[in-house]
């Protein structure tokens, strides 16, 4: 994976930092696998705006994804790699040995003609899902599940990855990539590899239409509102704004809002770094 900086012909590209998609394999999706996308422009059922900054974009269809991995104990060779205007990584089309179609998120290194597996009695090789007990420690895993047959929840964004620390009993202790270590069930599945399309952090959008495209809406400072609008707002000339804190008062850059009552908190053996 490369990105390319573009010739400055224009404002806007000036300092646009795109992706080289040398990955990507074709551009045209697997039609049996799209859905609608319905927009809400940040409004509910009745109309009336519940979320701010949102509204326009591009038109997108779905790609259904296979976060279950469900289909066990069959072989599954990668077709195509491809992108998704939905989510960060990039997606694999997979054709199973009896000729289903699914998506799977694409891991980093995965290539067209691979075969790949998922379930009990699967090899640790890249691509491959398996049970979190059956992984050897210190490997490099992506796309996991928190309860089994849940479906994988955590490190599916482009260049995530945990690890695996241990092993004890019915638990594993793997390392997260917000830093927080926790224990996750042997049984939850988790796909070896690191997410693809890491170079994504590099990329610059370079002018705010950009920005539009993707359905995201002008945000207004808090400091340059009034003190009626926002906490932060008011004062003479260009005041700094005071404590961070939300439009709700909630302070912002390192309170914790997690509850110290939460169940889950037994299986978080350290917290994620500030």
């Amino acid at each position: 994976m490369s990105v390319r900086k573009l010739k400055p012909i224009t404002p806007g590209q000036r300092f646009r930092v795109v992706n080289g998609f040398d990955a990507i394999t074709t551009d045209k999706p697997e039609k049996s696998l799209l859905a609608p996308l319905k927009r809400t422009g940040g409004r509910n059922s009745q109309g009336k705006m519940t979320m701010r900054h949102i509204g326009g974009g591009h038109k997108r269809r779905y790609r259904i994804i296979d976060f279950k991995r469900d289909k066990q104990g069959v072989d599954a060779t990668v077709q195509s790699i491809q992108y998704d205007p939905n989510r960060t990584a990039f997606i694999a089309l997979v054709e199973y040995a009896d000729g289903e179609k699914r998506y799977v998120i694409a891991q980093n290194g995965l290539q067209v003609g691979q075969a790949i597996q998922s379930g009990t009695g699967s090899a640790p090789e890249i691509g491959n899902a398996l049970p979190l007990g059956e992984i050897p420690l210190g490997t490099i895993i992506s796309c996991i599940e928190l309860r089994p047959g849940q479906g994988a929840v955590m490190a599916r964004s482009a260049g995530t990855f945990a690890q695996l620390m241990a092993k004890d009993g019915k638990f594993v202790t793997i390392k997260l990539p917000s830093g927080e270590t926790r224990m996750v069930l042997a049984t939850c599945l988790a796909t070896v590899g690191a997410v693809s399309n890491s170079d994504h952090q590099l990329l610059v959008s370079g002018k705010a239409g950009r920005s539009r495209w993707l359905g995201r809406r002008p945000r207004t400072r808090p400091v340059a509102m009034n003190p009626v609008d926002h906490p932060m707002g008011g004062g003479e000339g260009r005041a700094s704004g005071g404590h961070p804190r939300s439009r709700k008062g909630i302070p912002a850059k390192g309170y914790r809002t997690r509850s110290k009552t939460k169940d889950t908190n037994r299986y978080i053996v350290e917290r994620r770094k500030k």
